[in-house]
């Protein structure tokens, strides 16, 4: 018997050896992993995403939807989404594990004594408790992980949506620094004729002094916008997974006209924000974790069996039971702790929820008001382009000074400068809108994580 037991403790120990996980190294990068150019980054997007776009061609102009999409595909930051899934889709593993039952073998040589043989023992049992809670953890589990997938899009939304607010900015950039650069020539050649006519002794000093303050102005704006422009590049580039030099060709936006209901979609907001749904999820977990923390107010209790035999020969067999009494402690510590976790969970998710639809509101009053603004910006434009065809007829037959006519030029330009600003500003709260409603971009994952998760 003695020798039954030993070849079937063997056999079970090279089972459960074969089904052991092994150990292999991940060793860490050595260098940075920067793409050069935008024609080395990742521009396939994955088969349903809900997008029409499956292949992005960086060869062309960007429109700001396609760059979003690239800092999807290549952001450095994202690439920890495997990562953090993987920890998530390992505690659901565990959680839906049954703990393994447990044997205990005992072996008595006889040495002296009246006895006539080795004894033994032999018992197998099983934790019960762990089993009334394995459901609920189990889903709590689940929960998590739906929490985690829905926190990683969300993640995705905001990479998308700061890297559409720089691509869009950068584009209007571009025809604010045009405009400066236009301004600070008309004002060169005029400040260059006012010199040559102050050197000729036909025009006094003091007709320098403006110019001279208008062009300092007018060199400290172009320069402030490079620098602006500069810096919203190294964000964009960082974003992208890019080095920083690199450059591309932005397309002029066109951006989605204004959502009709808003009050419809502030009330779907629960179901369109991912992060909203991330914070239901993480509540129905936290949920979930209270009712195990109360069904593990059963007390621990083990079932088993045994079979002995002692000295003498004598067999026995019969049941095993262990339990615990719940005197001191009936996991009041455990449900106290999961119920106050639950009531934060329900007050952040209320606070959030609060916050959008405020924040939705007060966009949509703001973009009604840039819109008012840009209307007047552009009829301010085009008057001030009249009245400069009228200067230039004017001035074509010497009835207007070149200085006036200059100042004409240059209030144009400011007129458009203005109307850009209030467009840029436009289109900036608009794009935020539409990703505070929880529309404009994918409802599924697109940077679906590694499967592999041996490492």
């Amino acid at each position: 018997m003695v020798h039954r037991l030993g070849v079937f403790g063997l056999y079970a120990a090279v089972a459960l050896l074969s089904g052991c996980a092994s150990y292999r190294p991940l060793p860490l990068p050595q260098r940075a992993n920067l793409a050069s150019d935008v024609t080395a980054l990742r521009v396939e997007l994955p088969a349903g995403t809900g997008t029409t776009v499956r292949k992005i061609d960086v060869t062309e102009p960007l429109s700001i939807e396609e760059i979003s999409f690239l800092a999807i595909l290549n952001n450095p930051d994202l690439t920890s989404e495997r990562g953090e899934r993987s920890v998530a889709a390992a505690a659901l593993l565990q959680a839906s594990l049954l703990p393994n039952p447990s044997a205990t073998l005992g072996l008595g040589v006889l040495v002296g004594g009246p006895g006539t043989t080795t004894s033994y023992a032999a018992s197998l049992s099983e934790d019960i408790a762990a089993i009334v809670t394995y459901r609920a953890r189990e889903r709590s589990a689940e929960a998590h992980l739906a929490a985690v997938d829905a926190d990683l899009l969300w993640q995705e939304w905001q990479v998308a949506q700061k890297t559409r607010l720089l691509a869009f900015d950068l584009y209007w950039a571009g025809q604010s620094i045009a405009l400066d650069v236009k301004e600070e020539k008309l004002l060169s050649d005029e400040l260059a004729n006012v010199k040559a006519a102050t050197a000729a002794g036909n025009l006094d000093l003091a007709a320098l002094s403006p110019l001279l303050g208008a062009k300092a102005a007018s060199d400290q704006a172009l320069g402030a916008d490079r620098l602006d422009e500069l810096r919203n590049w190294q964000a964009l580039n960082a974003l992208l997974g890019v080095t920083p030099e690199v450059r591309f060709a932005i397309a002029p936006p066109d951006l989605a006209p204004m959502p009709a209901d808003i009050d419809a979609l502030i009330a779907g907001l629960p179901d369109h924000r991912p992060d909203l749904v991330a914070l239901q999820m993480g509540y129905r977990s936290s949920d979930e974790t209270v009712r195990a923390a109360i069904l593990g107010q059963f007390p621990a209790f083990t079932l088993g069996g045994s079979y002995s035999q002692d000295n003498s020969g004598v067999s026995a067999v019969g049941p095993a039971v262990t339990f615990e009494l719940p005197i001191f402690n009936r996991n009041q510590g455990q449900i106290a702790a999961a119920r106050a976790t639950r009531l934060l969970l329900h007050e952040q998710y209320q606070s959030r929820l609060d916050s959008a639809a405020s924040t939705v509101r007060a966009l949509v009053a703001l973009t009604d008001r840039l819109e008012a603004d840009l209307v007047a910006a552009r009829e301010a434009a085009r008057s001030a382009q009249s009245l400069l065809e009228t200067a230039r007829a004017a001035y074509a037959q010497g009835n207007l000074d070149q200085r006036s006519f200059t100042e004409y030029e240059t209030t144009v330009l400011q007129r458009e400068r203005e109307a850009i600003a209030l467009e840029r500003g436009l289109g900036e709260d608009r794009i935020t809108l539409i990703v505070e409603l929880g529309l404009g971009l994918p409802q599924a994952r697109i940077t679906a994580p590694d499967q592999e998760t041996d490492r």
